[in-house]
Parts: structure tokens; sequence; C-alpha cells
């Protein structure tokens, strides 16, 4: 697959600089250091810039803050643009692989006589569709999905091979959801019996209530609630292998990385950003727009707008005040001791 620059430049609406012709064609798109003569690279940071100089990339998407600086490196063709990094994602739709094709229902796939399919959409062999469950048009669901009774799903959704989803859920429009994921399975809701020797226990009767352009990555689990329901927000990207317990509610537009683990009754407000390894405690509130640093332990609500991180997680600020001090223990401690020596004290 290749593009003209002319054809890239058309698409981001962007400024060529330095092209002897834009006619030149790309046919891939890699990083400064790997491209090759064909390709097509990203410089957006002026950390980045020194990367130009000797890369071998017919051309570069650069933001318009640093492309002066770039066009006095070399005479390689920019395309300049107020945001690179966002070009770059409407290019790499343009290079994209079209997913495999799929048409129609399989004769493998096993369908309930109630379920509701609507139009143009396509269903792979070893996919299972349960009773009263709803498909909007243009949905793809690939092969050994499992989509169990009473569930919702709305237009234009794209389910990777082996998702399963339980009773009563209920998803948007334009939604991928990635292999393996797993949304509604019961909550970890359990108790010690009376008597202390068993443990029981409780039925999850809510569902799982999913927005519209919401991505849930593979091997992510999104428990049922007890009762109610367990929500994620429109526009919310939730990376692989990130537990959501039982109740917790999602806003809008949240970005959640690998390895995230946010506890039952969780509630996190729009914008909020939840980095890899990161774990919040129950019942815990997290405030809109706030940051969750990597391998966070939250144990208590985090304001609006906030970036918590360590652990336990306190505001960003404060934890670089206790680093600080930490560095500062071994000269502490040496004077601390000299102290001690010279009012002949023992520590």
């Amino acid at each position: 697959m290749s593009h003209t620059l002319k054809q890239i430049s058309d698409t981001l609406k962007a400024k060529i600089i330095n092209a002897p012709s834009d006619e030149i064609t790309i046919s891939g798109l890699n990083y400064a250091d790997l491209a090759n003569e064909n390709d097509l690279t990203l410089i957006d940071q002026h950390e980045h810039i020194k990367l130009w100089k000797n890369s071998n990339a017919a051309a570069a998407i650069v933001s318009d803050k640093i492309s002066t600086e770039l066009a006095k490196i070399n005479d390689k063709p920019l395309l300049v643009v107020n945001n690179a990094d966002l070009a770059m994602a409407k290019i790499l739709e343009l290079f994209s692989v079209a997913y495999p094709e799929q048409n129609g229902i399989h004769e493998k796939a096993v369908i309930d006589p109630t379920a509701k399919i609507g139009k143009n959409v396509s269903i792979g062999p070893g996919a299972y569709i349960g009773k009263n469950v709803e498909i909007g048009d243009n949905t793809i669901i690939y092969a050994n999905v499992c989509i169990y009774n009473d569930t919702k799903i709305g237009t234009n959704c794209i389910i990777w091979p082996s998702v399963t989803i339980r009773d009563r859920t209920v998803i948007g429009h334009f939604c991928r959801l990635y292999s393996n994921c797993s949304i509604g399975t019961d909550g970890f809701g359990y108790r010690p019996s009376e008597d202390g020797r068993s443990i029981v226990r409780i039925p999850h009767i809510g569902n799982v209530v999913i927005g519209s352009f919401v991505d849930i990555g593979s091997n992510t689990c999104i428990d049922n609630a007890k009762y109610g329901s367990t929500i994620i927000g429109d526009y919310t990207k939730i990376d692989n292998l990130v537990q959501i317990g039982h109740n917790v509610i999602i806003g809008k537009g949240c970005m959640i990385c690998g390895q995230a683990g946010i506890s039952g009754s969780v509630v996190v407000g729009d914008g909020v950003v939840i980095a890899g390894n990161a774990g919040i405690k129950d019942h815990t509130k997290i405030g809109s727009g706030a940051r969750i640093g990597g391998k966070a332990g939250v144990m208590w609500d985090v304001p609006a707008g906030e970036s918590h991180m360590g652990y336990p997680a306190y505001k960003d600020t404060e934890l670089a005040k206790q680093w600080i001090a930490i560095r500062k223990l071994p000269e502490t401690m040496k004077k601390l001791k000299a102290l001690a020596k010279s009012l002949k004290i023992d520590l």
C-alpha cells in the first residue's frame, strides 16, 4: 500500500516544506532512526529533532512549533501540522490493513431464534448468540465469541475472537472489544459464613453498561454489578489486562492502562488517566481530570485535576518532597551521628 505526498498532505490539510515534488511515493511508516527511503516518520518533540539529521525517511510529519528548526537540518520534505501526533493517527488509518473479511452469518454460528440481528451484521464460525440478544446494524462478531441472554449491542461494533459477554450486558455504538476480554463475570463477592467454616458466595444480579466509542483491550475483565450496573462511560479506552470490579462507575473519556486494578464500587470521573499497574481501593472516588501514576496504590479519594502517585498514593508535589527528604537521609544521619558523638550520646 502506498500514497503520494500530495495525497497524505490533502488528508492532513498540511503545509509541505522542502518538497521537490508532491508526487513522492510513501509506502510505509516508521520511527525516524529505523525508517527507510520510502517511509514517512513523525517528529513532534524537540528531543527528537536530532534523529532527523541522520534519518533515511523520505519525509516527516512535524508540528508547526519545530518546523522552522527542522527545515534547516536538511532539505527533505516536511508535512507541517498543528498537532503531529494526531496527524500521524490519521495516516496510520490510511495505511492500516483491512480487517479480516467476514461477510454474513457463518453456517457454524449458533444463534437462538429469539435473537434480533440487525442489517449487514457479520457473525463468524463458532460464535454463540443467546436468547433475546439484540445486535445493531453493521456490527462484526468474529469467531468463538459468546454473547449470552438479553444482551444488547449497538451499531458498528467490532468484537474480536473469543470475547465473552454475559447476560444482560448493554453495549453502545462503535465499540471495539478485543480478543479474550470478559464482560459481565460475577464480581468478587464473598463473605465468611456465620460459623466461620466456609465462604459464602454473594450472587450478582446486576449488569454491565458500556457506552459508545469504548475500546476494551484483550484479557480485560469487567465484573457484573451485585445490583444496579457497572458502568463504562462514552469514549473511554481500556488497555489489555485491566480488572474492573463490580459496581464501578467510570466516566467519559478516561484512559486506563494495562494491569490497572479498580476495586468494587470505585467512582471515576470524566477524563481520568490511570497508568499501568495502578491499584485503587474499593469505594474510592477519583475526581474528573485526575491522573494516577504507574504502580500507584490509591487508598483514599483523589480530588479533581490532581496527580497522585506512589504507594500509598499522595499528590505528586507532596510525594516529591518525601523523595527529596529520603535522598537526604544518608547525609542527615551522618551529621546526626557526628553531633551525637560530640555530645557523647548514643543513638
